[in-house]
């Protein structure tokens, strides 16, 4: 797929701003209304050409009058930038993952647990159904959020890739040098599977693999493929150790200016992106794969026996954390 880090307009017109603050009126005035999209990721990604595709749709919609703009490729900064540039309403919509927000509503932190859903299906039956919507909810009504919760993503689950040796057991783990997401949960993970986990930001990620600050990190196929890692970092075993769903997130500040109408049709179009982006999810991540064999990766499957060491060897992280959490896990484990 070829890159191209332009920023692309989903609107008409050319109407830049720095934020939806600065513009007149409400969404029910005339005049046309831009609103600013970032990702980490490239176009193309399917989280992005979700969210872009979900601006054509809202331009088609209110006839021009509401519109998208798409920033990706980590233009306007990290997720950790982009939820505090929604936060203040200098951009309107940011695609994150659950891990950043985990801090500011606890309950959140439950999806960021290592193996708390069987697989994919049940992940995506449990974002879709109420446990869902309920954790939506409790981000948008948070004070201290000061953001929107708009719609869940699909994420896939992320594996260990490194460039030492083939991972094929827990045991294989030991000694390793593993980037990890920036949240306690996630190097606690890492450690309690025998690496070493070094909490760092995708953005360092390509550069410390070559030049061995870390051994290797862990993530979904079509981010391992896209951020190129594959390329110093050629063993990839499908752990899938986390299954975590990411967050269509929406400024409060900018929310509170649109009418009761236009936030209806914005979570109608955003509900859809859901769906939408997944069917986008699952064709990109099988391209994803059939691309890095072919670049000579090795991928590596662990077995169910092998696979059920790994989700035991991480009770620590369940000790440490999971007690708050039990009764949403009793209710996310009956989900079927």
């Amino acid at each position: 797929m070829i890159v191209r880090r332009e920023i692309l307009k989903s609107g008409a017109g050319a109407l830049v701003t720095a934020g939806f603050a600065g513009m007149a009126g409400r969404a029910g005035a005339q005049g046309k209304m831009v609103l600013k999209a970032t990702d980490v990721h490239p176009l193309g990604y399917p989280t992005v050409e979700a969210v872009v595709r979900m601006g054509k749709k809202l331009e088609a919609a209110t006839g021009g009058r509401l519109s998208i703009q798409m920033y990706p490729s980590m233009q306007l900064g990290g997720e950790k930038e982009m939820i505090e540039q929604a936060q203040v309403g200098a951009l309107q919509l940011a695609r994150v993952s659950v891990g950043p927000v985990g801090p500011i509503v606890d309950e959140l932190n439950v999806f960021n647990m290592p193996f708390v859903f069987r697989d994919i299906p049940h992940m995506n039956k449990v974002i879709d159904g109420p446990i869902g919507d309920e954790l939506l909810a409790k981000l948008t009504n948070s004070p201290q959020s000061r953001l929107v919760g708009l719609c869940w993503m699909d994420a896939g689950a992320r594996s260990v890739y490194n460039s030492k040796k083939p991972v094929r057991t827990v045991d294989d783990l030991k000694g390793l040098k593993i980037r990890m997401m920036g949240n306690p949960i996630f190097v606690d993970t890492m450690n309690a599977l025998g690496g070493n986990g070094i909490a760092m930001g995708f953005d360092q990620l390509y550069n410390a693999l070559q030049t061995g600050v870390v051994d290797g990190a862990e993530n979904n196929p079509p981010s391992y493929e896209s951020g190129k890692h594959f390329q110093v970092a050629r063993y990839y075993s499908l752990t899938e150790h986390l299954i975590i769903p990411e967050i269509l997130l929406f400024s409060k500040a900018s929310w509170e200016k649109l009418s009761k109408d236009d936030q209806a049709l914005i979570a109608k179009l955003a509900k859809e992106a859901q769906q939408e982006e997944r069917k986008l999810w699952q064709e990109r991540e099988a391209q994803s794969l059939e691309l890095i064999k072919k670049a000579g990766v090795e991928v590596i499957v662990i077995p169910p026996a092998e696979k059920k060491r790994f989700q035991e060897a991480v009770k620590p992280v369940w000790d440490k954390y999971g007690a708050k959490y039990a009764e949403l896990v009793k209710r996310i484990q009956a989900v079927n």
